[in-house]
């Protein structure tokens, strides 16, 4: 990974937009500071397009899509996108399984979650369970723990055997039915809502997270950042990201923002 400074100036300024993780990438120890609120609004003004990328749930997104700097936002790990358009006051919500297959989803997911609770010392439901719609998300370092590598091996394990996709991000391992993922979600986003085809544009767009749960984001653009405290995953990445801030967290992105905003005022 290279210093965020060997990222060209004039990559930064033709971009047309940021996709951003949220916890530990805009948020510092579980709170978003003032610097990187302030860092989205400064991109959205600057004429890029801002979406958070992320694995928390539909509840929080609904609230992001409508609240935040932001020109919409995917959720649960690629379940879903949710867009609102503040001159129509119009939501739209895309999801990847149909409401009858989320409905039965879940009921395959209280399965899993119940074994995973009975057999990970430690492990918890995250404290933001309810507000999910496909995911299921074990707290392993928010609430509880933090929980060491072998528990968090145990709960991917267990997760796996169930039949579901698992990753872990900064804070939860994640679990859901299906093969999609951040990138898939984002794909589709991106063509049904702005008419780009990011197979022909990804070159134009960076992406910025910390964890391995990113890392179909990291392989895929080749314009990636991680924030400085991505290096605590390093042994569990197989997809690192091409540069990396000198600060972590929200700083991090900060940092990051700053550096897109000095190439495009030249």
């Amino acid at each position: 990974m290279r210093p965020l400074k060997e990222l060209p100036s004039e990559t930064a300024h033709d971009l047309k937009g940021v996709f951003t993780d949220i916890d530990d990438t805009l948020t510092s120890g579980g709170h978003m500071t003032p610097d990187a609120y302030a860092a989205l609004a400064r991109l959205q003004a600057t004429g890029l397009l801002v979406i958070p990328i992320t694995g928390r749930p539909a509840g929080w997104c609904d609230h992001i899509a409508r609240m935040w700097p932001v020109d919409g936002i995917v959720g649960e790990n690629g379940a879903f996108y949710f867009r609102y358009d503040h001159e129509d006051r119009s939501f739209t919500k895309r999801y990847h399984y149909s409401e009858m297959e989320r409905a039965a989803n879940r009921e395959r997911m209280a399965a899993v979650a119940e074994k995973v609770l009975a057999s990970v010392p430690g492990a918890d439901l995250a404290s933001d369970q309810m507000y999910r719609e496909t995911d299921l998300a074990i707290d392993y370092a928010e609430d509880t723990g933090p929980l060491g590598p072998d528990a968090l091996d145990a709960i991917v394990a267990l997760m796996t055997r169930g039949g579901m996709t698992a990753k872990i991000s900064s804070i939860h391992v994640n679990g859901w039915f299906g093969s999609y993922d951040k990138l898939t979600m984002t794909r589709t986003m991106m063509d049904e809502c702005f008419g780009i085809d990011l197979e022909d544009e990804r070159d134009r767009f960076v992406f910025v997270g910390d964890s391995p749960n990113d890392q179909p984001m990291f392989e895929y653009f080749p314009n990636t950042v991680g924030v400085a405290n991505l290096r605590n995953f390093e042994d569990r990445l197989e997809h690192r990201p091409t540069y990396v801030t000198s600060h972590e967290s929200g700083s991090g992105f900060a940092e990051l923002v700053g550096h897109i905003i000095r190439a495009r005022s030249h």
